[in-house]
């Protein structure tokens, strides 16, 4: 019996049955490739008619002593890996091109490399020439790491083999070439194999592998989507080119806990730390415009206060715009249509322009109560008080949900210099945080108080 040829795309990872110069579903051309299995032939016997070695098993009361840690000394990347590098792990970074993940790898090498680790840097994109040379900008040449430009998987495996290191960083995993996978550089089946022998080999070397990993249109790592469940963590390195400031974001931390972030700032040399992110977010308050409010917000266990800007203005077309910049789109359609359904305030005929200064992306429902009060204040030309930061969860019927760490967004607004708080009611409360809170039962009530409208 004939088996069936699988073809995938190396762009958007949609699946096929047959080879096709140009994918259906996003449109690029020369990106399908055949899915060749790892290896072949039919076996002669099943797995279960064959003895394998007993696995050791143990309870869920066992003890284990959590896994030792060396950090860089760079705060933001030791605060997304969960409190600094673990040896035997595998990182997977991801973000758009010339975002600046080699430059944050090679000042995350040579402070691994100052602290005592052994460190390879491998390019498959770039010379070694070429990284010296960001080395030198980036004032990094006496930092002890080794260098090496190559592609060629076996090669790289032999090499990490005979020198041992304690860190390997891989750029990219998308140039990497398996000799015995009969596919281009980046195809499926080269990413698949490539990340799985290296993670393999390094957790059986009791060596931490960091592999950049290039990503599609949507933003998602490009090739199988099986590598990130290979690998212990995912960061994804996030910012906008207009912006200087640069988010490295934790989707998967087997270590450390998930969605935690660290900021930084491009400079002329390198990324700058960003120890206090609130305080740069936020433009000047003395102030304040119609449609601009403070959110206070939660990024994995850190409070980042953050300032949504909205504009509502008469559209010109038929068909009213909404466009969002940092924010879900879904959810700001939503929020539209409570305000109109539940307070009376009508949107059509109005263009929406939402936007989160900074170039930050907020993911949380907290934010609710925030976008809807910049809407409001926008459309109604009323500003906010300057010392005032907004949270709060809106559910469909007009009501405001209490969130999650409340105390911790007070504190965070206070030692910035907030007075005033706005909250939904029922928010746990414990401890005094200075500022004087102002809890809303549901969104009608905050448009009526705060704004007179409704």
């Amino acid at each position: 019996m004939v088996k069936a040829k699988s073809f995938t795309c190396s762009a958007c990872n949609a699946v096929f049955n047959k080879w096709s110069g140009r994918c259906d579903t996003c449109s690029e051309w020369n990106s399908i490739s055949e899915v060749k299995p790892l290896t072949s032939g039919p076996a002669k016997k099943s797995l279960g008619s064959m003895r394998g070695n007993r696995v050791a098993l143990s309870d869920l009361a066992s003890q284990q002593a959590p896994p030792p840690r060396t950090r860089s000394m760079m705060n933001e990347l030791d605060r997304v890996l969960g409190g600094g590098l673990v040896p035997a792990s595998a990182i997977l970074v991801g973000g758009d091109p010339g975002i600046g993940k080699s430059t944050l790898l090679l000042q995350a090498a040579a402070r691994f490399a100052d602290v005592g680790l052994k460190t390879i840097y491998i390019s498959g994109e770039e010379s070694t020439a070429q990284v010296q040379m960001r080395a030198r900008r980036l004032g990094l040449t006496k930092a002890p790491v080794q260098l090496a430009s190559e592609t060629n998987l076996r090669d790289i495996l032999t090499t990490l083999e005979a020198e041992k290191p304690d860190l390997a960083i891989i750029d990219s995993i998308q140039t990497m070439w398996a000799d015995n996978v009969e596919s281009a550089p980046g195809s499926v089946s080269q990413v698949r194999s490539a990340a799985h022998e290296l993670t393999t080999f390094a957790k059986r070397n009791n060596m931490a592998v960091v592999l950049v990993g290039h990503v599609t249109k949507d933003g998602q790592i490009a090739g199988p989507r099986i590598i990130e469940h290979m690998v212990d963590t995912v960061l994804y390195f996030e910012g906008e080119r207009g912006h200087q400031f640069r988010i490295l974001r934790a989707v998967k931390n087997r270590f450390g806990p998930a969605d935690e972030i660290g900021v930084f700032e491009m400079t002329g040399a390198g990324l700058a730390e960003v120890a206090n992110p609130s305080a740069l977010f936020l433009s000047d308050r003395d102030n304040p415009a119609p449609g601009s409010v403070v959110f206070s917000g939660i990024e994995g266990t850190r409070p980042v206060l953050v300032e949504f800007q909205a504009l509502v203005s008469p559209s010109p077309h038929s068909q009213a715009r909404r466009t969002v910049v940092g924010w879900d789109g879904s959810r700001l359609a939503m929020i539209l249509a409570v305000l109109e359904s539940r307070c009376g305030i009508p949107f059509a005929g109005l263009d929406v322009y939402l936007n989160v200064a900074g170039g930050i992306k907020v993911n949380e429902p907290a934010a609710d109560l925030a976008v809807a009060a910049a809407l409001v204040s926008s459309r109604e030309d009323v500003s906010l008080p300057a010392d005032t930061v907004v949270f709060g969860e809106l559910s469909l019927s007009g009501a405001l949900r209490p969130v999650n760490q409340t105390e911790n967004r007070l504190k965070e607004a206070s030692k910035l210099g907030f007075s005033t708080a706005i909250a939904p009611s029922r928010s746990k409360i414990t401890s005094d945080s200075g500022l004087t809170l102002r809890q809303m039962p549901d969104l009608t009530t905050f448009v009526g108080d705060i704004f007179g409208a409704g």
